[in-house]
């Protein structure tokens, strides 16, 4: 049994799956009634209306609906579109046991313990029928898939079949079916069972003992106790029954008769439920015995039991079309399969293997000719193979068969018919021979080799004799293998793959993947994608990760595409996956298929039956972001310019790699091309953007964006656009338009805005049209003093005579002047510095394409123009080349004088004359002189070849240092570093003096300058792995002479200078880590025992935990000689707080590290006289035996086991709180984060 799905909740009573969609109806004894969805596992809705348990439900095959049946002694019919009841019918007087559509007619079929079976029309709502004869709970009634007949089971012990056919020839009329309430929407409620909502009830009372429009056709009588479950087989004349004397009786019947054909024992208790296989000769059956039993309907003898511990079984219920199976007991319930449906095959170049209802098949993938090759050997029902690996080289398949019983996997070795011999249009008959043995998996590894391994997970090696060559001794946990290449297997243990070499029986590399199921190899074995059961990790041959994605439904199957692109198959979808983890939807799927080859726009399949499909997908999305990836942009054009790429995700997708400007190709949406156009800074199509959308919110955000660009004359229309004139004013000021300024003066005066007005006043440094201002406002006073002050004496005598008081002018008053504009380029947006143009950007596009190959052709090409120019200003605009052609005498075409009088039309001259044109004076433009341009720096490329933090440093690229030392050793703090990186970046170039009168040269000493040529050398380093270790002696020798602090300050300008350094060899990678850890190691002891020495001596509290910190410096990984102090420290402590059995225990450590002879004997007295009461006064938090970490911010230990967080640059441990917060060894990084780990050298990036 294969568990595709499971529930927990109370009881389950009612099963009934939907025929088309992927759910299932759930009625529980608490009277709640669950639709699940359960390919997706989420629960879809919930309908709660019965009062009591609810026994039975059932879906409508074409209709919204599904009815229900509870204790209530109610059906309710429900439909779960609008998501809530229709109408009841009421007429049951006792609990309703099942209820049941017709497949055909509008009629519901109930059960129930009032002794009646009902039938109902849920279109008239009416009870068209009862059938009466069980003196007993009627548990069960059920339709026959295709007569008009009706089996019954009731606790009388007996099962009746009914014949309705004289029922429906009276009540269904001619062509009227269940589609009614599509064909008539304008009937009556009472006909057409719309309306009424949830509270309608439809009560009718037929004629109890009515005409014969149901008679009782069969009684079955064989049962020893009531009958729970009966059901009929959908093809055969056949019915099974299930009964509380715990058996299963399969009964004939014919026009005339029915009996007993055989029984089924093998229950220990009731049998709740039975049913036939749908498409198989199987019965199954569970119980209150808590299982569900596999019968063979042949020899009626029991194939499979499938047990739950605790939950009796009380439902089942088999899918219409799939094979697919559901069962309720008493804590939930779970749909299952009962075999797996992943057909075998195996592919090669264009021909597909596979194996169908016992015959291995060969598609030829481009003729699509598919036929049988040869029938394979049975390993009995219900084990279709598990897997297949095909030979070309020896034309052999290997079939490998797998049964829940591993003793009885096994493998067939066959040999494939000829091409010419196989049965190209006959089916073969007979078996063909195999060379069969016991084994879990079987794959090849050579041309005539394969490995098996074998139930207890042994590889051996065998030829196509089927005979032991060779075995291969692999690790223990090893459950799986896979195929790999030839003298290659992939080993598969509960975490982890591995890559295991069997020429020379070792592991070559292993990737950290858990519980893969499958793995598909490109064509050339270079890339290999893991299948989980929700997941898929890709990897190259050299167990390295690539990318790894999570899926929310089952992964299913994949294979290559030509391109590199691996396309898969969930539940329901097919994607694609790149290698670099991007992913996407490339088509839903109704139901789960199996990929067997990708090409072009087609993707060859297998479905569950298993036959060969073909399917059409639009390769598009995932090509574009294939060439995006891979850098080919003319690919990426074209598509763009062709395709139809669409969707609000490939314009997200675009973004986050930085492609904003590709999107603008395509992007129809104005507001969505507004905001594309100001992340990559195209300033002129946010404003063709912002015109089509006029809204005042995307115009202020244009001004933001253009006027960090320079470009105010943008500025200046998205301030008139928004009328925002005090901005426009100012705008006016920082550009020098003092004429625009004055202009907007004049607005502000016809405004009647003053202030506005006054302000443009002071702009413009206008004294007279303040005064004015003032004057207006009827403050003569001010405008008295401001004219008085400016010296405007016109304007003082006429102010004099209208104001009383005096005005008196400051002696030191200073005028007003406004600022001068740094630059004034009039209407023209401001230089900008040269950017180079993208790919994107130089694709012309519109109509703007001719001018620039017109400008191209007189000027030359604009890149080049571009790469020639220095690092300076823009390119001039348009008016300044007018201008500056018109000032060289360019254009005879002025208004005024005509120019120079030179008339050389009409000169006549001899035409034999030839005149050479000198050099130097070509007319195609090559004859001026273009400097070449400065050549970057050698510290340009430093930072470009190198993934060492150091080296981005040097370069002086601090920031992408810093993310560097954020992403390997979390660094979060970086005042620490900034005199490291100051004086590294000094030490990476000299200086010396160059020409007179010219600034002095700077050279780059390289400290590779032997191996590499000059474009791949990096620089000298000031930091070497020598002078820390140098640093690590002094720091060394102050802790000996116990100057903690100056220690500490030495230690930790250690530990900060590691993730700086860069080293050659692995050997050297080990010194730089173990650096580290000394540093860590003595820097948590120092700091404890300086904290240990600010605690006071006469606390209780404070003495014990002097105590514990003494005890717990003692396991510091420290120098011999320091451990000697420390243990000296702790003996003298513990021996004076009388801690007797602490004083032996440090005093047995110390004299195992060989002290000084005087030390020595001064420990031997403290032992013997500990010895004498070897008992400890005060009990303290320490156990030497159980092996701990220290807590580098608490100082109390952290055994083996418990949970804890360290720092990922010096490893110091920490209680599980302390995550998130600075370390307080280094004091730059954040304990508990993620990292990668300090890299030093670039052999850790191979």
């Amino acid at each position: 049994m294969l568990t595709k799905f499971e529930t927990k909740s109370a009881r389950v009573k009612g099963l009934s799956f939907h025929t088309k969609r992927p759910w299932i109806l759930v009625s529980l004894h608490s009277g709640v009634i669950q639709l699940w969805d359960y390919r997706m596992c989420t629960l879809v809705d919930k309908f709660d209306d019965h009062e009591g348990p609810v026994r039975s439900v059932c879906f409508h095959e074409q209709q919204p609906l599904f009815v229900s049946g509870g204790d209530d002694y109610k059906i309710k019919v429900w439909n779960y579109k609008l998501r809530r009841c229709l109408f009841t019918l009421l007429g049951h007087l006792d609990y309703i046991r099942t209820v049941e559509f017709h497949q055909e007619y509008p009629w519901i079929l109930s059960a129930s313990d009032d002794q009646t079976i009902r039938l109902w029309n849920w279109q008239s709502r009416q009870c068209v029928s009862i059938l009466t004869g069980h003196n007993h709970y009627v548990m069960c009634a059920r339709f026959h898939p295709t007569q008009d007949l009706i089996v019954s089971a009731s606790l009388d012990s007996s099962v009746r079949v009914w014949d309705i056919s004289g029922l429906r020839s009276k009540n269904v009329a001619p062509g009227l079916g269940s589609s009614l309430l599509d064909e008539h929407p304008s009937l009556p409620h009472q006909f057409s069972g719309r309306g009424g909502g949830g509270g309608s009830h439809s009560r009718t009372t037929p004629e109890l003992f009515s005409s014969g429009d149901a008679v009782v056709k069969h009684v079955l009588e064989g049962h020893d106790r009531g009958v729970n479950w009966a059901a009929f087989h959908p093809t055969l004349p056949l019915l099974l029954s299930g009964s509380d004397d715990r058996l299963v009786k399969l009964w004939r019947m014919s026009e005339t008769k029915a009996w007993e054909v055989d029984t089924c024992r093998g229950h220990y208790n009731n049998v709740s439920c039975v049913m036939f296989h749908p498409r198989q000769e199987l019965i199954l059956s569970n119980g209150e015995d808590k299982s569900i039993r596999v019968w063979d309907l042949a020899k009626r003898v029991c194939l499979h039991t499938f047990r739950r511990d605790d939950d009796r079984f009380w439902v089942m219920a088999a899918h219409p079309t799939l094979n697919l199976f559901a069962a309720g007991h008493d804590s939930g319930m779970m749909v299952f399969k009962l075999e797996r449906e992943r057909p075998a095959y195996a592919l090669n170049g264009n021909l597909l293997y596979y194996v169908k209802e016992r015959f291995l098949r060969r598609l030829d993938l481009t003729k699509n000719k598919d036929v049988a090759i040869m029938q394979l050997r049975t390993t009995g029902r219900m084990t279709p193979p598990y897997s297949l690996a095909y030979n070309p080289a020896e034309n052999s398949v290997l079939v490998t068969t797998r049964n829940t019983n591993t003793d009885n996997s096994c493998y067939d070795l066959y040999q494939v018919p000829k091409e010419e011999s196989a049965g190209e249009t006959t089916t073969p008959t007979e078996a063909a021979e195999s060379k069969r043995a016991g084994g879990f998996t079987a794959v090849w590894v050579a041309r005539n080799r394969f490995a098996v391994m074998d139930k207890h997970h042994q590889v051996t090696i065998k030829n196509l004799q089927n005979e032991i060559t060779k075995k291969v001794a692999i690790p223990s946990n090893v459950d799986e293998i896979y195929y790999a290449g030839t003298g290659m297997l992939l080993l598969r243990d509960p975490e982890n793959m591995s890559m295991f070499d069997i020429q020379q029986k070792r592991i070559m590399g292993t990737a950290r993947v858990a519980k893969c199921r499958y793995v598909v190899w490109n064509n050339n074995l270079s890339i290999a994608a893991m299948l989980c059961k929700h997941n898929i990790t890709i990897l190259n041959r050299k167990m390295e990760r690539l990318c790894s994605f999570t899926e929310t439904s089952r992964v299913k199957s994949g294979a290559w595409d030509d391109s590199g692109v691996f396309i898969y198959t969930t539940s329901n979808h097919i994607k694609y996956a790149l290698t670099n983890g991007d992913t996407g939807i490339i088509r839903t799927l109704d139901l789960p298929v199996y990929i067997t080859r990708v090409q072009g726009t087609s993707v060859y399949c297998l479905d569950r039956e298993p036959s060969p499909r073909v399917m059409t997908i639009d390769p598009t999305e995932y090509k574009f972001k294939l060439a995006l990836v891979q850098r080919k942009y003319d690919e990426v054009l074209q598509m763009v310019r062709g395709a139809k790429l669409v969707g609000q995700s490939i314009i997200a997708y675009l973004q986050k790699k930085g492609y904003p400007e590709v999107a603008l190709h395509f992007v129809k949406d104005e507001r969505t091309r507004f905001l594309l156009a100001l992340e990559c800074g195209n300033v002129d199509v946010a404003l063709e953007a912002a015109k089509a959308l006029d809204d005042k919110a995307c115009w202020e955000k244009l001004a933001e964006h253009a006027l960090m660009h320079g470009n105010h004359p943008v500025v200046e229309y998205c301030f008139q656009q928004t009328k925002n004139y005090d901005k426009l004013s100012f705008l006016y000021l920082i550009t020098g338009n003092l004429a625009k300024l004055k202009r907007m003066m004049k607005i502000n005066e016809i405004r009647k805005d003053y202030e506005g007005w006054y302000t443009n006043a002071l702009y413009l440094g206008d004294a007279s049209e303040r005064v004015r201002v003032l004057k207006s406002l009827g403050r003569t006073q001010l405008a008295l003093l401001t004219a008085k002050t400016h010296g405007l004496e016109q304007e003082v005598e006429s102010l004099a005579s209208s104001c009383d008081i005096e005005v008196q002018v400051a002696p030191d008053a200073t005028l007003l002047q406004p600022p001068v504009p740094v630059y004034s380029s009039g209407d023209a947006p401001w230089p900008a510095l040269t950017k180079a143009k993208g790919f994107f950007d130089a694709a012309p596009s519109g109509s703007g394409a001719s001018k620039t190959t017109t400008s191209a052709a007189i000027f030359g090409d604009e890149e080049d123009v571009v790469a020639t120019a220095g690092d300076g200003w823009g390119e001039d605009s348009d008016e300044e080349v007018t201008a500056a052609a018109a000032a060289a005498g360019g254009s005879g075409e002025e208004k005024g004088e005509g120019g120079w009088d030179v008339d050389d039309d009409d000169l006549e001259l001899p035409p034999d004359l030839d005149v050479s044109v000198a050099a130097g004076t070509a007319t195609d433009g090559s004859g001026y002189y273009v400097p070449p341009p400065r050549a970057p720096p050698p510290s340009q490329g430093w930072s470009q070849r190198s993934q060492l933090a150091i080296d981005h440093v040097i370069a002086g690229s601090f920031e992408s240092a810093a993310r560097l030392l954020h992403q390997q050793v979390g660094v979060v703090n970086f005042e620490p570093y900034r005199a490291l990186f100051l004086a590294s970046y000094s030490h990476s170039r000299t200086s010396f003096p160059g020409a007179v009168g010219l600034p002095s040269l700077l050279a780059y000493p390289a400290r590779n300058w032997r191996a590499a040529a000059q474009k791949d050398q990096l620089p000298v380093l000031g930091l070497t792995l020598r002078s820390c270790m140098d640093k690590l002696k002094e720091a060394s020798q102050l802790t000996t002479v116990a100057k903690f602090t100056e220690a500490v300050a030495e230690f930790q300008a250690v530990l900060l200078c590691a993730p700086l350094l860069a080293v050659d060899t692995r050997q050297e990678v080990t010194e730089a880590q173990n650096l580290v850890r000394i540093c860590k190691e003595y820097l948590v002891g120092i700091q404890m025992e300086l904290q240990r020495k600010t605690l006071g001596k006469t606390s209780p509290e404070d003495i014990k935990r002097s105590l514990e910190m003494a005890a717990y410096f003692t396991h510091s990984d420290l120098q011999p000689g320091h451990q000697i102090l420390t243990l000296r420290t702790a003996v003298n402590l513990a021996f004076k707080l009388k801690n007797y059995k602490m004083a032996m225990s440090f005093g047995r450590r110390l004299l195992n590290l060989g002290p000084r002879p005087e030390v020595a004997q001064t420990i031997r007295k403290v032992l013997q006289a500990s010895e004498k009461n070897p008992v400890d006064a005060i009990e303290v938090q320490y156990d030497e035996h159980n092996p701990f970490n220290i807590c580098a911010m608490s100082y109390v230990p952290i055994y083996r086991g418990k949970p804890e967080v360290t720092c990922p640059l010096c490893g110091a441990s920490y209680l599980p709180e302390y995550a998130g917060k600075l370390c307080r060894v280094c004091t730059v990084a954040e304990i508990g984060k993620d990292c990668i780990g300090m890299r030093v050298s670039q052999l850790q990036f191979r």
